[in-house]
């Protein structure tokens, strides 16, 4: 059969998916409305999105194989109906006064419907641009990113008009068709599929395919120790990011005497570099490969770390924070094409949705190891040096990941030399 579809409609099928399940990061907007009409303490509110979040990279390992046996378009229409209902339940749950069914709708549905959704398009992506891996999962993943950034204020102006019970039913609903028209369109190419500019590439020689280092199940890739390197290298990528993005406004405030309103600026902009890094660093890794980034990534932080707690100007404070951030961004847009170099496309959903188990549980550390030594010293200065000490040995292991796949290439080619001749 033919592939008539258009790759870029493909790509923007991803995008629509991702900007609906990326309204999830704009959670803070509910949080005071809903206490103050509910009466439920604010703490309360925030247990619905903690469960999300924890379900979020738990559900895309657990549903990883369910993406691989059912395709994209299936496993996304189940993410709408979850998400979709998980939202629009929360106002039901509103209307009711009812806590537990809060955390049922928006925690549990949302959050599984957030996982499933999030790696559904991934693989697909990846196949359609075999020339572009970086660019198009940078696409997909900064539309995720850019959900928040919409949603926001579109929500807080809602609430403000129709009420919050209204509000979850319209975004709800919104949310649903977004992604049914995403999951409606998302189809694989064809086995090996090349864009046309490609195939002439390969033909007048001007551009050779970098094959993938290996074609493994997911059974297979946990079983290698390129899986558990990229899975330690993402966990303190992740939680170095999630834990500057929970204290920046306090931290910029105590640290150069930042004022609140200029914290609060330095927050939404974190938005726009954590978008833009993923598009950014995703698009640079087609060029300079994945295991360069990752070393670039983790070089930042170190710089970074190092000089923060010596730092007086606000200006260069702020920078390091935004730099920070755009690595973590980075990370999440460039694990999928790393995904397919290390272990091909076979099952690359279901790896990918191993590897998320990452975003959960920097989640929890990031915020925990920030407060809890903020507890115990009353200053953020001791908060640098640990993250320090981990980013040094992401580092190193970056550069033992690269070092192994350059020995792996080497071989892959003396193989390929010795069954030419």
């Amino acid at each position: 059969m033919k592939t008539t579809k258009n790759r870029w409609f493909i790509a923007l099928s991803a995008i629509a998916i991702h900007l609906s399940i990326g309204a999830a990061y704009a959670y803070s907007v509910y949080t005071y409305p809903i206490s103050e009409a509910m009466g439920w303490s604010p703490t309360q509110v925030t247990i619905a999105f903690t469960i999300m979040m924890a379900l979020a990279g738990s559900s895309a390992a657990l549903f990883g194989k369910f993406v691989e046996r059912n395709g994209p378009r299936k496993s996304a229409m189940l993410a709408a109906v979850l998400f979709g209902l998980g939202q629009a339940g929360s106002g039901i749950a509103i209307a009711i006064g009812s806590l537990p069914l809060f955390l049922l709708t928006y925690g549990l549905a949302s959050g599984l419907g957030l996982g499933i959704g999030y790696i559904s398009p991934v693989s697909t992506l990846v196949k359609w641009f075999p020339d572009r891996r970086g660019l198009a999962t940078g696409m997909a993943v900064l539309g995720f990113g850019a959900g928040a950034l919409i949603t926001a204020p579109v929500a807080a102006n809602l609430m403000a008009t129709i009420g919050i019970t209204n509000t979850f039913y319209l975004l709800g609903s919104c949310y649903f068709i977004l992604m049914m028209l995403g999951a409606s369109y998302i189809a694989p190419p064809e086995e090996g599929w090349m864009p046309a500019s490609m195939k002439k590439d390969i033909a007048s020689g001007k551009k050779i395919i970098k094959k993938d280092l290996q074609q493994l199940t997911s059974k297979e890739a946990v079983k290698t120790k390129r899986f558990w390197m990229l899975w330690t290298m993402m966990l303190i990528n992740t939680t170095a990011g999630i834990m500057m993005i929970s204290v920046a406004s306090p931290m910029a405030q105590e640290v150069v005497g930042l004022s609140a309103a200029a914290a609060a600026t330095l927050v939404g902009i974190m938005g726009i570099f954590n978008g833009g890094g993923r598009l950014g660093w995703a698009t640079l890794s087609d060029y300079i490969g994945r295991p360069t980034v990752f070393i670039i990534f983790f070089s930042i932080q170190i710089i970074a770390f190092l000089t923060l707690p010596f730092i007086t100007s606000i200006i260069m404070f702020q920078i390091l924070i935004l730099l920070v951030v755009s690595c973590y961004g980075g990370g999440f847009s460039n694990l999928p094409a790393f995904v397919g170099d290390l272990f091909g496309t076979k099952q690359l959903g279901a790896i990918h949705g191993y590897l998320l188990t990452t975003w959960s549980l920097g989640g929890v550390f990031g915020p925990m190891i920030v407060s809890q030594i903020k507890e115990r010293t009353d200053s953020y200065i001791p908060v640098f040096y640990v993250f320090l000490a981990l980013i040094l040995f992401a580092f190193i292991i970056s550069i033992m990941m690269k070092l192994d796949i350059k020995k792996s290439e080497k071989a892959l080619q003396e193989k390929q030399k010795h069954a030419v001749s």
